[in-house]
């Protein structure tokens, strides 16, 4: 059954802080854990998860502000479960950051952690919905306004991030998958299809293709491992069909081999897909290469605000993929969210984050569209490009008039075919320095002897692009490089990018929480910068440094705070009072 916790908000007069003294108490409470309490902690609305707890009486549940505290302080950390217990069990400042004063309050065994994972799993199997992401979403939104953070310019990046798999490779998948069907078979099948299984079950996968030595010996081995797997599919698919590793059996035949009418046939290396399995443990990993690097596993992309005249920068918004999504599309998912909870006009990223499907999202949603980079070949310097010429376009797009670097300025009509010409005075072009240079790249037609220039609406669209591209060089560089370190603080708790648990969902998680924690910390950075400065101001008007019992003053304080929230939130009447 689902209970609100709103034991935080009630102090006990008699506890482990209060004990402490006075300096440790006071650098406790302006600690990264006060923060957490305040920033985080306290904004996290228990009742968007009540759908994961039944509604008849019966046994309350752990708090879900604890559960979710202490999933951010795992994945911000890279913590185990059994480190991340221990320090909720006996971590003083973890405990201060998730409200509780006293290192006895607030047990439970750790499987109640993975009972509500698990319905996490569920529900979003069964709806779709996030409800860690939407948490994020909603906590992060009021961090904005209370911190009056500008959101209508924000920045984009992405980064190769990796499951907890083993890369293996073709044969020790096959080889796997083959072991994973053995196990759930009955005794009566096990004996019947002994002599199919005996080949693959007597070491492990990795020893069985430790032993194939050569391309030759290792096509050899695929092609009798697919006719093996093609028989077992047609034998145990009458009861066994709804088991998940028949499933996955299925599937990386179907990865692997084509189905001819002499028998299987091991696809070549360069027929496998990128989608193609990855893992019998994760089976939503990718293969993805880029640049000189090869990933398998997931995408994170992550956006953050970028305004020069923010103090501070918040994360808004974090998505993860399997890594062969282009970044283009994960821009297109992003845009109608970020548009919806933020004043965002405009975007910055790098040239990768282009592509037909964003530039139709960009448009529906009104978003100006800066990139560091434009994707594709760079033009030749010693040539004129589309973008040297200054066109004009009406309402829908379409150019009107085109405008030489020379400075004349001729109609733009549309071809026979598809495209757009626009044809120059034969008597200013044959004068024109560009065209003696033969930079120009405008003609004259063999019936026509005036010079015509023919581009499509593609050559138009780069243009446009590469344009906004050179007028916000310097600016876009500058703000966008700072993503890249936002990206290393989400990713920074795993080392070398590889994160400890398996699956989209959970990797989507992990990466929602380290972002969490990684506003709280930067919150935390600009609260303390800001009091500094304050105390500096105070200092320079010749007011003393120092006042009387300060730390009695800001604990009795505080302390009267959570009691006048926690009354407030038993009240009955009138607007109850927010955390």
């Amino acid at each position: 059954m689902f209970k609100k916790n709103i034991q935080h908000l009630q102090p006990a007069l008699i506890s482990a802080i209060s004990d402490l003294p006075e300096k440790q108490r006071t650098r406790l409470e302006d600690s990264w854990a006060g923060a957490f309490y305040q920033e985080f902690y306290c904004r996290i609305n228990e009742d968007a998860f009540s759908v994961l707890y039944s509604d008849e009486p019966s046994r309350p549940n752990v708090p879900v502000n604890i559960l979710v505290g202490l999933e951010s302080l795992k994945s911000s950390n890279g913590w185990s479960d059994a480190e991340m217990y221990e320090h909720y069990c006996y971590d003083l400042q973890v405990r201060y950051a998730l409200g509780l004063d006293r290192l006895g309050d607030g047990d439970f065994e750790i499987r109640t952690l993975y009972y509500f994972r698990a319905r996490l799993s569920e529900h979003f199997i069964d709806t779709g919905e996030n409800l860690l992401e939407k948490a994020f979403e909603q906590i992060t939104d009021a961090q904005i306004i209370d911190l009056k953070v500008r959101t209508g310019m924000q920045r984009m990046d992405s980064t190769q991030i990796a499951s907890n798999i083993v890369s293996a490779s073709r044969l020790q998948l096959l080889v796997a998958a083959i072991q994973r069907v053995e196990r759930i078979l009955s005794e009566e099948d096990k004996v019947r299809l002994a002599e199919s299984f005996a080949p693959y079950i007597k070491d492990s996968a990795g020893h069985y293709t430790y032993r194939v030595k050569g391309p030759e010996a290792v096509q050899e081995h695929l092609q009798k491992i697919g006719q093996t797997i093609h028989a077992l599919l047609s034998d145990l698919k009458t009861a066994y069909a709804a088991e998940s590793a028949y499933k996955v059996l299925d599937r990386i035949f179907t990865d692997n081999f084509h189905l001819l009418e002499s028998g299987p046939q091991a696809k070549e290396n360069k027929e496998i897909t990128s989608g193609c399995l990855q893992s019998v443990d994760d089976l939503e990993a990718t293969y993805r290469t880029k640049g000189t690097g090869h990933y398998k596993g997931y995408v994170a992309n992550i956006t953050e605000t970028c305004d020069p005249e923010n103090e501070l920068q918040l994360i808004t918004k974090v998505q993860v993929a399997p890594n062969n999504i282009d970044d283009g599309q994960l821009l297109a998912e992003a845009l109608p969210n970020l548009k919806e909870r933020t004043d965002l006009d405009k975007i910055i990223t790098d040239g990768g984050f282009h592509s037909e499907v964003s530039k139709t999202a960009l448009q529906e949603q009104g978003v100006t569209h800066i990139q560091t980079a434009i994707r594709g070949a760079q033009p030749n310097p010693d040539k004129f490009n589309l973008t040297d010429f200054n066109l004009q376009q009406d309402q829908t797009g379409n150019p009107t008039t085109l405008t030489c670097p020379q400075g004349q300025t001729v109609p733009v009509t549309q071809a026979r075919t598809t495209g757009w010409q626009a044809r120059f005075e034969p008597s200013l072009c044959d004068a024109c320095p560009f065209h003696l240079n033969e930079r120009c790249r405008a003609q004259p037609q063999k019936r026509d002897p005036r010079y015509m220039l023919a581009f499509t609406s593609r050559e138009i669209q780069s243009a446009i692009r590469r344009k906004e591209y050179l007028a916000h060089q310097s600016e876009s560089h500058n703000l966008r490089s700072a993503v890249e370190a936002t990206v290393r603080s989400v990713k920074h708790p795993f080392p070398a990018g590889k994160m400890p648990v398996r699956g989209q969902f959970r990797v989507t998680n992990m990466a929602i929480a380290s972002a969490a924690t990684t506003n709280v910390r930067r919150i935390h950075r600009y609260l303390i910068a800001k009091t500094k400065a304050a105390q500096a101001s105070k200092n320079t008007e010749g007011q003393p440094n120092c006042s009387p019992d300060v730390s009695v003053t800001s604990f009795c304080l505080s302390a009267l705070t959570r009691l006048a929230r926690w009354l407030g939130s038993r009240l009955t009447f009138g607007p109850s009072f927010a955390c």
